[in-house]
């Protein structure tokens, strides 16, 4: 069984100027995952890939907290195989300016005459039980 991953990119813009693209954020993570009567989960991997606007440069951030991660066994072997593997190809596609990077800077957003969502009811009382996720 592979491990999915999710792999996005994501353009955070400076709330001053809703066009100014500040940088491209890349987050590791489990899928998200719909739990019946508990709500929906995933785990953040702590593991993100930064990158300059113009997507020239990047940095690897939080590797320390990662890092962490893997020596208490939170991350296991498979696990941090399969996170080298969408570190690869996160830095293949945008080597290859391709996924979202193809195309550069999005350009669509939401119409502002939309409604704000709503939550349906009781989405928002705490879970009675949890347990450990497994992907």
């Amino acid at each position: 069984m592979t491990l999915a991953l999710g792999l996005g990119a994501v353009a955070a813009q400076d709330s001053g100027n809703p066009l100014a693209l500040l940088r491209w954020y890349v987050n590791f993570e489990y899928p998200y995952r719909r739990r019946p009567g508990f709500g929906i989960d995933t785990m953040d991997l702590a593991l993100d890939l930064v990158i300059t606007p113009d997507l020239t440069g990047h940095h690897w951030k939080d590797t320390e907290e990662y890092g962490k991660l893997r020596r208490l066994g939170v991350v296991d072997e498979y696990a941090g195989r399969e996170i080298e593997r969408a570190r690869g190809r996160g830095i293949g596609m945008l080597d290859d300016r391709a996924g979202p990077f193809a195309g550069g800077r999005p350009t669509w957003a939401p119409d502002p005459s939309w409604p704000l969502p709503t939550l349906p009811p009781g989405a928002d009382e705490a879970a009675t039980s949890a347990t450990a996720y497994r992907p």
